[in-house]
């Protein structure tokens, strides 16, 4: 009878330290391979792997494409790049972002639930917005456990509570404890048969996250038309609900949890404000500078005129101005 063998883990904002107490905490002897994804930007460094080397005893390396699953080990997604565990081996990827990230969590967690089912653990850290709760859903939707960091205890409460919220896990506790616990977890036997059934759906997420041109080519797309845009290609949605959990994929791939959505069309908004705001200075000033020079050769009417059009841009944009650096409101009570 087969074991717990696989354990996925995610962080991003303020993941560092727990990872570090959680992979510090893992006996030398422990029987599960490791797999790491931390969030971080494309031109981030490598230094997580070392930084987790010299935490504790167990060999953390950079994930190498192609290479086995092997117990003992920790192996960490390098920038840019998704990890995904495919036929018992690892893989990277340069495929589609899901929530803005390569790498992603929900990449990772949702390719070992596919790949080995009932023997995979997910554990969620600290991290902003819902980054792994997807994943999350996809592990337990496979007879995995989930283990997620106490909200109340991580440095970015966001991506626990979420996953709390949404997938329902097994374990949350404190980080100090979460090593204990996969050591216990990972000698659990795991019935034949568990999780034998993968959805087509997760078959397909996979598959794009791989960037398989078959399925990213197809006609075939998960969910429902949402009737918004993908922030990163501009491209149509489709709405997925998945285990209570509403997420978003577009054409190509790229895939937002409702709440990143939400977050990116806010940075965009902000963006096109900005450059509204730069357009109708620029517009007011050169109007201001017509009017002068109108006035300057007794064209009365067009310097008037432009004078009008200068006011009418400054107002605008000092509407604006106001609206951008007001500070954000406190969230009220109803009722």
């Amino acid at each position: 009878m087969a074991t717990r063998d696989v354990v996925v883990v995610g962080a991003s904002a303020g993941g560092v330290e727990a990872l570090k107490e959680l992979v510090g905490g893992l006996p030398a002897d422990f029987p599960a391979a490791v797999l790491v994804v931390l969030h971080i930007p494309p031109s981030g460094s490598n230094a997580l792997a070392p930084i987790l080397d010299r935490a504790g005893p167990l060999d953390a390396q950079r994930a190498t494409h192609g290479e086995p699953l092997v117990r003992g080990t920790v192996r960490v997604a390098p920038p840019d790049h998704h990890l995904l565990v495919v036929d018992g081996r690892l893989a990277l990827s340069l495929g589609p972002r899901e929530n803005g990230h390569r790498p992603a969590v929900d990449v990772l967690f949702r390719s070992a639930a596919r790949a080995v089912g009932a023997r995979c653990i997910g554990v969620v850290l600290s991290g902003a917005l819902d980054d792994g709760s997807a994943g999350l859903v996809a592990v337990r939707s496979r007879g995995g456990v989930g283990v997620v960091q106490d909200p109340e205890e991580a440095l970015q409460p966001s991506m626990p509570s979420s996953a709390i919220e949404v997938s329902d896990p097994e374990h949350v506790l404190p980080v100090s404890q979460i090593a204990s616990l996969l050591a216990r977890l990972v000698k659990e036997e795991v019935p034949d048969g568990t999780g034998d059934h993968v959805p087509d759906q997760m078959e397909v997420e996979t598959a794009m996250a791989q960037f398989d041109m078959s399925q990213i080519d197809g006609q075939d797309h998960p969910g429902q038309p949402a009737g918004f845009s993908c922030p990163d290609c501009s491209g149509a949605l489709w709405r997925i609900e998945d285990g209570g959990l509403l997420r978003f994929r577009c054409r190509v791939g790229h895939a937002w949890s409702a709440e990143s959505l939400l977050a990116q069309q806010s940075e965009t908004l902000e963006g096109a404000l900005w450059m509204a705001l730069r357009s109708l200075e620029e517009k007011a000033a050169l109007s201001r500078e017509l009017g002068r020079r109108a006035e300057e050769e007794a064209r009365g009417l067009s310097a008037a005129r432009f004078t009008s059009l200068a006011d009418e841009s400054s107002r605008a944009a000092q509407l604006i101005r106001d609206f951008l650096l007001s500070p954000p409101q406190a969230d009220e009570d109803v009722g």
